[in-house]
């Protein structure tokens, strides 16, 4: 999100809420991909969310003696825990989403000081966090096509029905480094893409659609000045040149950029992520870098790491070089030569 003025200016309550808002319409379209992908669970996963996310705010405003009505309304923490809720798995356990979800608020916004003091992207904490402490829930993704009701959804989300039969599924991401892996270079990717059922035209079956959700949104609010265009362009760029690149060395081993663009979190990263204006560069050079950065080690985590989706690490990596970053970054003082 790119306000107009540095992070530490903010403009009045009433304009971070109205941009909040617009961010939550931005995710919509995903969202709906989503459901008819998954079904309604996920937004159940994002009620809870949201609960938990403002309860925890509610407790850190009242420690902190901050007035709680103005900062619960400017619609900041729920933000926050949408995108937590997206990012984890959907038929995650309701405690994983609420720990999440705190973990979030609590530790990673408030304890820097709140809104426009945190260094790094409360969400994305949040995800690094529970993937590192429960990496065997953060992984259980449902199997593609399964059809489950409302019922057993809730069933499986609330801990009432055994989950390792039907939350088996793997990412696409994660499918093709493990078949990759198994294989030791008896099969490529293209005869991968072609024949397992996790993958769908150009990417995984079905999250195609998600990604285009997001894409719609994300360019929706660039449309409407909400975000710039700088990070989610050299965050895209960063990813497909590095991709393009060793899938025309390798095309056996490297899937294409398209492939990468529309699997795991790339595009809700691209223009919902790396554009957060408090924990983002606040330079347009800056944004550039922060972005093209950002893509590429993305990449390379998800490709050559032991996570299936670099994204939510590379953006708290890069959020370490913001002040470097922007100190490298910043234009010359009017009227002043930029030393050499």
């Amino acid at each position: 999100m790119d306000f107009s003025t540095p992070p530490y200016l903010l403009l009045e309550r009433t304009s971070v809420r109205r941009i909040m808002l617009q961010v939550l319409i931005g995710l919509l379209p995903g969202i709906a991909a989503y459901v008819w992908l998954i079904g309604p669970i996920i937004l159940f996963q994002l009620l809870l969310a949201t609960i938990a996310a403002l309860s925890g705010e509610a407790l850190m405003l009242r420690l902190r003696n901050r007035p709680m009505a103005m900062f619960l309304t400017d619609g900041s923490a729920v933000v926050t825990a949408w995108l937590v809720a997206l990012t984890f798995p959907p038929m995650a356990p309701w405690w994983l989403v609420v720990v999440g979800s705190l973990f979030a608020i609590v530790i990673a916004k408030h304890l820097y000081g709140g809104l426009g003091q945190n260094p790094f992207n409360p969400a994305m904490v949040a995800f690094a966090a529970c993937i590192v402490s429960f990496p065997a829930l953060m992984s259980q993704w449902p199997v593609i096509g399964l059809q489950l009701s409302l019922r057993e959804q809730f069933e499986l989300v609330a801990g009432l029905a055994p989950r390792i039969d039907v939350m088996s599924g793997a990412t696409p991401l994660d499918a093709i480094k493990t078949a990759l892996k198994v294989s030791e270079g008896s099969v490529d990717v293209p005869t991968l893409l072609a024949t397992q059922e996790v993958f769908g035209n150009f990417a995984g079956r079905g999250w195609e659609w998600v990604t285009t959700g997001y894409l719609l949104g994300g360019l929706w609010l660039w449309q409407r000045k909400v975000i710039g265009w700088q990070a989610p362009l050299a965050f895209i760029a960063g990813l497909s040149l590095l991709a393009a690149a060793l899938s025309a060395w390798q095309p056996e081993r490297f899937a294409n950029p398209l492939f990468h663009l529309f699997s795991g979190g790339a595009m809700l990263g691209a223009f919902f992520i790396v554009t957060d204006p408090v924990s983002g560069c606040t330079t347009a050079k800056g944004k550039l870098v922060f972005g093209f950065a950002a893509g590429v080690l993305a990449y390379v985590i998800r490709v050559f790491a032991g996570y299936p989706d670099g994204v939510a690490f590379a953006v708290l990596l890069m959020n370490l070089c913001v002040p470097l970053i922007d100190m490298y970054t910043q234009p010359p003082i009017f009227g002043m030569k930029k030393e050499r």
